[in-house]
């Protein structure tokens, strides 16, 4: 978004709303991340209640900072998907099995349905699907504790 683009507020309901170069205005605005993992700063779509696209944005960095804050928060609000530090211990090697873990939101347990519910994305970026549908990401397989590594490669 530049000078000429589409200006963010939050209503008094703490709706995001896009007014755009006719001065329409566009409540309910959700903002979402076509690439989330691999380039969560690049490509963010704005749509409107309907799923419609109002304006895209190359890269975050670029709006204005007070843009750029409503847009930051309107997608931390969106998403949810704490990041796996580390594996304190599994209840079992087979699966139902329930986990302990710390993530960058805290300490938390979780069951692992199936070895199918650890996706790797690359070498050492993998995704891991609760039980209840909540995904935790590993950013970075190699730097995990040892023991994590050792635990988490009994499922991989």
């Amino acid at each position: 978004m530049n000078a000429h683009a589409p200006t963010l507020r939050r209503d008094a309901f703490n709706r995001l709303v896009l007014t755009d170069a006719d001065g329409r205005e566009h409540a309910g605005v959700v903002a979402v991340r076509a690439f989330p993992i691999g380039a969560p700063e690049e490509g963010i779509s704005l749509l409107d209640v309907d799923g419609h696209e109002l304006a895209w944005i190359e890269r975050l960095a670029d709006c204005p900072a007070p843009q750029r804050e409503l847009i930051a928060a309107a997608l931390q609000q969106r998403e949810f998907m704490p990041v796996l530090r580390r594996l304190k211990s599994v209840s079992s090697f087979a699966t139902p099995s329930t986990w302990q873990v710390d993530t960058d939101r805290g300490s938390t347990s979780f069951v692992l349905k199936g070895e199918e519910d650890i996706r790797r994305l690359s070498a050492d970026l993998l995704i891991v699907n609760d039980a209840h549908g909540v995904q935790y990401l590993i950013r970075d397989l190699g730097a995990m504790d040892r023991a994590s590594r050792k635990l988490l490669d009994r499922f991989l």
